[in-house]
Order: C-alpha cells, then sequence, then structure tokens
C-alpha cells in the first residue's frame, strides 16, 4: 500500500513538473516571438536573426526552400529599406511543447506602406521550435503561405 501511495505521489508530481515546465516553455516561446515582432517593426537588426538557429530550413509556398543565411540576408535587406514600411503582428493560435519541441500554430499580419500605399496580408504558418544549448527556443522549420 505504501509502495502504491508513494508511486502515485511521485507520478503526481511529475506530472505537474511537465505541465509547469510546459507552460513556461509556452511563455518563453511566446516572449520570444513577441520580442522578435517588436525588433523587427522598430528595424533593430541587431537580433533579427535570433529567432532562428543556424540548421533553419523553411518552406513558403511558391518559393524554393531556404536556410538561415538566405532568410537573415533578406531580413536584414528589408530593414535597411526605407522605402518601405512593414508592420506585422503575430496571431499565436497554440503552442504545443512536447521536451525539447515545440510546434507554433499562428497567422503573421503583415502590413507593408511603400509609395504612400498600405497593402495588408495574412500568412498562416507552422513553425517548429527547438530548444538550443543555449537554452533558448529558436525556430528550426517552418512553412508559410499567403491566406487566398
Amino acid at each position: 500500500m505504501r509502495r502504491a501511495a508513494t508511486a502515485l505521489l511521485l507520478a503526481l508530481l511529475c506530472g505537474v513538473t511537465r505541465a509547469a515546465m510546459s507552460a513556461d516553455a509556452k511563455a518563453e516561446i511566446r516572449a520570444t516571438l513577441l520580442q522578435w515582432t517588436a525588433d523587427f517593426n522598430a528595424r533593430d537588426s541587431s537580433r533579427i536573426c535570433d529567432l532562428f538557429a543556424p540548421d533553419l530550413r523553411y518552406d513558403f509556398r511558391g518559393l524554393p526552400e531556404r536556410d538561415y543565411a538566405t532568410l537573415c540576408a533578406l531580413l536584414e535587406r528589408a530593414l535597411s529599406d526605407t522605402t518601405k514600411k512593414f508592420d506585422y503582428a503575430p496571431d499565436i493560435k497554440e503552442i504545443i511543447v512536447s521536451g525539447d519541441l515545440a510546434v507554433v500554430r499562428l497567422v503573421w499580419m503583415v502590413k507593408l506602406t511603400a509609395d504612400g500605399k498600405t497593402v495588408a496580408t495574412e500568412e498562416p504558418g507552422l513553425d517548429v521550435f527547438r530548444r538550443q544549448p543555449d537554452g533558448k527556443w529558436r525556430i528550426i522549420r517552418y512553412l508559410a503561405y499567403e491566406a487566398p
């Protein structure tokens, strides 16, 4: 009886610990996405690639698969182009965490202003995060496309 009670208590504690770790991871990932958004919208290129892991692979509908170096170059070029103003806002639908991997289903609301005209688009996507050796959550894979 005592062993069963101890086993039950340990199982409950492990479940509580896993749930707390998952909640912490979700909060960290959400904060990471929001910080990236703030940096991008402020044209702060100093950390613009920090959201992504060096082994990143991503697919955007209609384009070839790309990697970390390509994405960072595109982001830095976009931020240095003062003829355009970007405004990103994520609508995070859900975050699912399992160990050192997490999946985020979200929609990026994007406003691009150029030549006095603003075009708004929605880009649904799925981001796969992995906790890195430094403890930070970074995107290792993502799929995105423009909403019809």
